[in-house]
């Protein structure tokens, strides 16, 4: 065999190699681009009002159903009858258009004991009042990066039951939903 013939078979073989790898990147390219992918919303809109309607017959009292800005939506809503704990609840979880989270859970005759364990040993630093209610208010004693949804919260306790308003979300929208449960408890 002659010398050059080994050079051109060593060659073929590094030339074979640089096609096969570009075959290779070619199709992953084209599986990428080609397969569909649903850049949608995972987390489906829930119809609270409906949730509570069904769920008005057999709550101890009346279940509070605030009213969502236009472009809010609820992405989680349930009534948990009374359960080993003694309580039942309502809650209703809410996102707004830059994903600001603000969430409610309301207890139908509590105790102490659910109070606290809601609460998650935050500690109570200051009190506000919205509308004609007096809210406490609960902030985590840690720094939470990114913050966690109980890192605020806002109690209020009225009759046998508590409503707790905490998210996410800018103070002023804890606040301004805080007054319309305020303004709901009022009025029932």
């Amino acid at each position: 065999m002659s010398d050059a013939a080994a050079k051109r078979r060593a060659r073929q073989t590094l030339i074979n190699l640089l096609l096969s790898l570009g075959a290779t990147i070619g199709v992953m390219l084209v599986l990428i681009l080609a397969v569909p992918r649903d850049d949608s919303n995972r987390v489906q809109a829930v119809d609270y009002q409906e949730i509570a309607s069904q769920a008005a017959s057999e709550a101890p009292g009346t279940l509070l159903v605030p009213t969502l800005p236009l472009d809010w939506y609820s992405n989680a809503a349930r009534y948990r009858s009374v359960a080993q704990d003694g309580v039942a609840t309502w809650y209703a979880g809410f996102v707004g258009p830059n994903s600001e989270f603000i969430a409610m859970t309301q207890g139908f005759d509590v105790n102490q004991t659910w109070i606290q364990i809601q609460l998650e040993a935050n500690k109570p630093t200051g009190e506000i009042t919205l509308g004609d209610q007096s809210w406490t208010i609960y902030e985590t004693t840690k720094t939470n990066s990114p913050a966690k949804s109980k890192d605020f919260l806002m109690l209020l306790e009225y009759q046998s039951h508590a409503v707790l308003v905490y998210g996410v979300a800018p103070k002023q929208q804890l606040e301004d939903f805080a007054t319309q449960l305020s303004l709901l408890i009022e009025t029932n």
